[in-house]
């Protein structure tokens, strides 16, 4: 016997829960109880709202990915959704958002970046994904420690990265209580 969640394809898992509603309350406690950063864009991009939050772990130890949802206009018009991942490798959280099949991108950053923004304080450069999923653009990239993901829909949201993107960590006591504005609840989590 075994309490492991287990996948027929990728073996041992960690279970992973999205969060029925977002709220100040459950940033705050996700913030608590993650053992990676929880990253959202401060000041939040205009017009863009979180919509959602997805913990990877177990109950009883720190999360070992946090995905957090946002919706706002897409820069050529329209809606668009971003997800912003921050795991530990092997996890495979952010790839499952991405599209991809593997556990971990598989990256090689040979070359210059495809996008690039600003985690706690740095630079933070971002690799493009290749994942066959039509629907949508992935990036890559590493920040305090794990990886960085941030998955865009439709394709043409990427163009958000091309603004200043400033993105901080709720864990860090300063940004404790931080007051985002949220909006209704997305379905891409779920996905």
């Amino acid at each position: 016997m075994s309490s492991d969640w287990v996948c027929d394809v990728h073996g041992a898992v960690v279970p992973l829960r999205v969060l029925p509603r977002t709220g100040p309350d459950t940033l705050r406690q996700v913030a608590e109880h993650a053992g990676v950063p929880v990253w959202c864009p401060l000041p939040m991009l205009p017009g863009w709202s979180v919509t959602g939050v997805a913990v990877a772990g177990h109950e009883r130890g720190k999360a070992a990915a946090v995905a957090v949802a946002l919706s706002g206009p897409c820069p050529v018009g329209g809606p668009a959704d971003m997800v912003l991942v921050a795991e530990e490798p092997g996890t495979g959280l952010g790839a499952r958002y991405a599209g991809m099949d593997a556990v971990d991108p598989g990256l090689s950053a040979a070359g210059a970046p495809d996008a690039k923004l600003e985690a706690s304080g740095h630079d933070t450069p971002l690799w493009r994904c290749e994942t066959g999923a039509t629907d949508r653009a992935a990036f890559v990239g590493e920040a305090g420690g794990v990886w960085l993901w941030a998955v865009l829909w439709p394709p043409t949201a990427e163009l958000v990265l091309i603004e200043d993107v400033a993105l901080h960590d709720l864990r860090d006591a300063v940004h404790v209580g931080e007051v985002v504005p949220i909006g209704a609840a997305t379905t891409r989590l779920a996905g």
